[in-house]
């Protein structure tokens, strides 16, 4: 049961006869009329358990975009409800209208739209619908908690996809898809022509040429090569307790998500295999012999639940996580951090299990805030901060040269900027035929 503020307007009225009268046992009679109209109405309130609920709501969006939550209840008692419907989703779905007004008339239905607009990705739930049910007087009201679980599965926004068009048409230029030709050999067989004057003879093929020359006109034969394809990209994802940090307001696992999306699409269009696994001390998410538009589909879907974990990251299992993913040469992408010595010790020391047989980046989001504050330094507070923000600078410097001591590359970045530089660097190595 719940009571209207009109109720607390009719029992503060009461001080008016009160006053007039001047009889003491005024307030007590008009208190005791007050408590007997409001059990009319709530004996004439419609019953907020005789409803039935349902709810259309699509099965997913991405982070900021909104989307449409209908529900429908259907007045299935003998009296009017008057009231007020609530749809009770987390704080993070973002809803918004959060409380709608009803009247539904016997055996009738009504269907009100609640907007969703969350702020976090993963499962956004809501497991109950609340309705109160108003008396004809709107004095007292019926309320019941009703369960109607439901849930909305909140997608990684991609924002970095504004960048592939223009890796991807370096992509194409390097491929020599485009007019733009780039000169040079690559490691991976295309296709023969003639020699022209120019071509580097070691170039020349023997055995075609050879072929060649037994029939009239016969001429030189040249290999031509191209920038490998179908090789193998395997993504890892630290989700321990440095990816909860949040950098410019988004946590580093977000970025790390970010750049994974990114590159997946552009080794994808190359015609690279991608793999990707998520990882802290157990298994949090795998995606494994996808290809196109597939490929980002699962990923997404892998990711949007995944949430940090406050704990250290097991480095010492990825060597075997790597190779049951792949037994032949790959570039291994590592997402993680290199902030400080003492964290990074873990990867270090790994590190040369996998160069001996793979292409190793290590990608690892900055503070730029960071920076900043060693830019400012003229109260003492800010000579404090810049002395924090150097040494932290340092430690980055000095775990990022040990990791390209061991073999591997770093890759660092800002939140909005680490995904084109991780693309950039799969594009240079490729252009390299390192992959």
């Amino acid at each position: 049961m719940a009571i209207s503020g009109w109720f607390v307007l009719l029992v503060v009225a009461g001080v008016l006869p009160t006053i007039i009268l001047g009889d003491p046992l005024v307030p007590v009679w008009w208190l005791l009329g007050s408590v007997a109209l409001g059990a009319v109405d709530l004996l004439l309130a419609g019953s907020p358990r005789q409803v039935g609920l349902s709810r259309e709501l699509p099965g997913r969006v991405r982070l900021g975009e909104s989307a449409a939550s209908v529900l429908t209840v259907t007045n299935l008692g003998r009296r009017t409800i008057r009231g007020v419907v609530r749809d009770g989703w987390q704080p993070s779905a973002g809803a918004r209208p959060s409380r709608h007004p009803v009247t539904i008339p016997p055996g009738e239905r009504r269907t009100r739209t609640t907007t969703l607009t969350p702020f976090r990705r993963g499962d956004r739930r809501t497991t109950h619908v609340t309705l109160r049910s108003y008396g004809p007087l709107r004095l007292w009201a019926r309320q019941a908690t009703l369960g109607a679980p439901d849930s909305l599965l909140v997608l990684p926004p991609f924002n970095s996809r504004k960048h592939l068009p223009s890796r991807l048409a370096r992509l194409r230029e390097l491929d020599g898809a485009t007019s733009v030709m780039v000169r040079g050999q690559g490691t991976e067989f295309d296709s023969l022509r003639d020699y022209v004057r120019g071509d580097d003879v070691r170039s020349i093929d023997w055995r075609a040429t050879a072929r060649r020359s037994a029939s009239p006109g016969g001429a030189l034969v040249v290999r031509t090569w191209r920038p490998e394809r179908d090789r193998r990209v395997v993504i890892v994802i630290d989700s321990g307790r440095t990816s909860a940090a949040r950098i410019d307001n988004e946590p580093r696992i977000d970025t790390a998500f970010e750049s994974a999306l990114l590159l997946a699409a552009l080794a994808s269009s190359a015609g690279d295999r991608v793999d990707l696994v998520i990882f802290d001390r157990r298994l949090r998410g795998r995606v494994q012999g996808a290809t196109g538009a597939e490929l980002l589909s699962r990923m997404v879907t892998t990711m949007a639940p995944v949430e940090p974990e406050l704990i250290d990251m097991d480095w010492a299992s990825i060597p075997g996580l790597v190779r049951s993913v792949t037994s032949h040469h790959a570039l291994v992408v590592l997402a993680t951090t290199i902030d400080a010595p003492g964290a990074s010790r873990g990867l270090l020391t790994v590190l040369p299990q996998l160069t001996r047989k793979h292409t190793v980046v290590v990608s690892s989001v900055t503070d730029p805030t960071v920076l900043d504050a060693t830019l400012h330094r003229s109260t003492r507070d800010e000579v404090y901060g810049a002395a924090a923000a150097e040494r932290a600078l340092l430690d980055q410097a000095r775990v990022a040269a040990a990791v390209r001591q061991l073999g591997g590359e770093v890759v660092t970045g800002a939140p909005q900027d680490l995904p084109p530089a991780l693309a950039d660097r799969y594009i240079a190595l490729k252009a390299a035929g390192r992959l």
